[in-house]
Parts: C-alpha cells; structure tokens; sequence
C-alpha cells in the first residue's frame, strides 16, 4: 500500500484490536507505520499474530508496542494507553478499531449478548479516547473510530450489531464537539471488504450490489483512516462511508 502522500513522521499512534494478521486493524497499522508513525497496537487473545505485525512495523524503521488491552475494561484500556504513552513519549492518534460482529436473529438475542457487543463496540471506543484524551489534547491529536454501514442502515439478524455502530456514529460526533479546539475526531464506514479468507459467494453478491461493481480492500479503508490521520485538522465529525456506493 502507498502511503508516500501521507505523512506522519515523528508521531505516535494507537490501533485497538490490530491483533489478526491481515485484517483491517493490521492494514491500518501497517499503512500508519508506512507513513512513518510508530505504532501500538492492541489485542485481546491473538498475542502470536500481534507480535507478528509488530514486528513487520519495526522492519519498516519504526517503533511497536503490541500491548493486551480488553477494550470493555476500563482497568485494561488505562493500563494499555499509559503503557503506550509511557514506552513512546506522546500520543498524536487513535483508532478504535476493536469490534465484535455476530449474527442472531432479532427476537434471539440474549441480554448477554447484546450487552457484549456494546460493551466492546460503543463502550470500548468511549474508555480508549477517554483515556487517551490528556495526551491527545497537547498535540492537536486525532481519533478515528471505525464505524459500520449497519450503524447507518439496519440489518437484519444484526440489531444490536447495528444498534451498538449507530451509538459509536453519534458518538463520533459528541466527541467531535466536546474535544473540539483540540482533538478531530472521524469516522470511517468500510463497505464489503474482502479479504483473502473471503467466501466467493458472498462477495459476488455484494459486488453486484455495489454500484461501482467491485468490492473494497483492507488498503482502501486504511487509506481513508490515514486522510483523517494527516489532514486537515479542522475536519472534524465526520462518518465517512468508504463503500464504492453501497450503502446507497
């Protein structure tokens, strides 16, 4: 992925949930590690495939921290940013990342289940900017959450899936306002993105769908979290849905 447009040479970021190996938290701290940032990232049980993107971050000439952190844990998200802050001087950016999808059909949804999803995908991006905030707000920092077409239009089987990207959207947006002079804070909606492990029929089905008749890649969304990592900083709450027209 080019990054050569981008620049954040001498910052220092935070992506939550980067442990999987070629999944969107990996593409996006590579490609922030391209632009020259150095970069911790989170995760919750793949400690392996996180010491692995770690180390592909160092062979790019930058520093890595990969860090355990449970995001539903207002404990586990503390110690996991002030370790960050702590091992790099500064925090210039977060991306909430972290994220739980499952499918249930509506009137199946357990109490525990609907309260795990929102605990790691409203909850979760809540604590991590919230902590992360102090030293966000002495660089001009940024926040970028990684919201959901679903929080934009409803699916089925998916409610609290759905219901808990809608609150992270409007909490984007709070955020925007109550951060603002000092932090941006953005959103970025992926369409259908493949991935190598992707199911061919499922992706036929949503490149027919979509109007520009192909599906996204991990690099298009790592390339829209890297224009709210490096532009302008009065660009703030804003849910950018990066879906070749999907959601349409």
């Amino acid at each position: 992925m080019s990054s050569e447009k981008f620049d954040l040479t001498g910052k220092v970021a935070v992506v939550t949930g980067a442990g999987a190996h070629g999944g969107l938290g990996h593409a996006m701290a590579v490609g922030l590690a391209e632009a020259g940032a150095d970069v911790a990232i989170t995760f919750r049980a793949s400690h392996a495939e996180a010491a692995q993107t770690a180390t592909e971050i160092e062979s790019l000439g930058r520093r890595a921290l990969a860090v355990e952190c449970d995001v539903r844990s207002e404990t586990s998200v503390r110690s996991a940013v002030a370790t960050a802050a702590n091992r790099f001087g500064r925090l210039d950016l977060v991306v909430n990342n972290a994220a739980l999808f499952e499918t249930v059909p509506h009137d199946r949804i357990t109490i525990e289940q609907w309260d795990a999803v929102f605990e790691t995908n409203a909850r979760g991006p809540f604590l991590v900017a919230r902590e992360a905030l102090i030293y966000l707000r002495t660089v001009e920092g940024r926040i970028i959450n990684i919201g959901s077409l679903g929080g934009m239009k409803a699916w089925t089987g998916h409610a609290h899936y759905c219901a808990s990207k809608a609150a992270l959207h409007s909490l984007t947006q709070s955020m925007a306002k109550a951060f603002a002079p000092d932090v941006s804070v953005n959103c970025v909606v992926p369409g259908w993105i493949e991935f190598d492990d992707d199911p061919t029929s499922q992706a036929a089905h949503f490149a027919a769908k979509t109007p520009m008749q192909l599906n996204g890649s991990v690099e298009d969304v790592a390339q829209a979290v890297l224009f709210f990592a490096t532009g302008p900083h009065f660009v703030t709450g804003q849910v950018l849905a990066v879906d070749g027209g999907l959601g349409l």
